[in-house]
């Protein structure tokens, strides 16, 4: 299952992202993935743009409550602007499974991909995600988020004109089975969207099953 954010960013917060890009320096971004073949972008290269950015979009997604219910985040690393320029593209992959940090290494649960460009200002560059025989492509607009289980195969389309701009970030969740963590969120919005108008000896049952849920299947990091 798959999440879109269509609020994640307002359009001043947009702006100073960009803002942010346009004066930092970019490099290959298999710097932090040499080995790969399938990877071929630009990313951040500047510790104060990276923190700068990193905390704003940190902020953003802790903020979201929508985002929070759908990942149950223990912690999320910085996120990384990158950028895709004609003939760049990303082949398709899974994540990788463990994400080393400064301040520890991460299992990645969920992925997440923030856009920053109109996608009128570049063709191609959708992120693709494979699901089974199908594949679904999303090109959001400025401020908008996807996240996805980290397992999930997929990959960035070519870009054929313009410059793709968005920032990557990978969550540890405290519900690491990504089939687990979609029957809490869906019984949880359930219980959001309906529970008021339940009986309330029902919605105190339903309460105690989600928590029952949560003691069960919570993966502490």
């Amino acid at each position: 299952m798959f999440k879109e954010i269509p609020d994640l960013l307002s359009p001043a917060q947009v702006s100073e992202l960009r803002a942010i890009a346009a004066a930092s320096p970019f490099v290959d971004g298999r710097i932090s993935n040499p080995h790969s073949t399938a990877k071929h972008n630009l990313q951040l290269h500047d510790q104060v743009g990276y923190q700068k950015s990193s905390q704003l979009l940190l902020q953003a997604l802790n903020g979201h409550e929508d985002f929070r219910n759908y990942a149950f985040p223990v912690t999320i690393a910085p996120p990384l602007l990158t950028v895709y320029q004609p003939g760049m593209r990303y082949g398709a992959h899974a994540d990788a499974a463990f994400i080393p940090l400064p301040s520890g290494t991460i299992r990645s649960d969920v992925s997440c991909t923030i856009f920053l460009s109109d996608p009128a200002a570049y063709q191609g560059g959708e992120l693709v995600i494979h699901l089974g025989a199908r594949s679904v492509a999303f090109k959001g607009a400025p401020g908008s988020a996807i996240a996805y289980p980290s397992n999930t195969f997929h990959e960035v389309a070519p870009v054929t004109e313009g410059q793709r701009l968005v920032a990557i970030t990978f969550v540890q969740s405290w519900i690491a089975d990504p089939f687990r963590r979609e029957m809490l969120y869906e019984i949880n919005e359930i219980a959001a969207l309906e529970g008021l108008g339940m009986k309330p000896d029902n919605y105190a049952r339903m309460q105690l099953f989600q928590q029952r849920l949560l003691r069960h299947w919570v993966d502490r990091p």
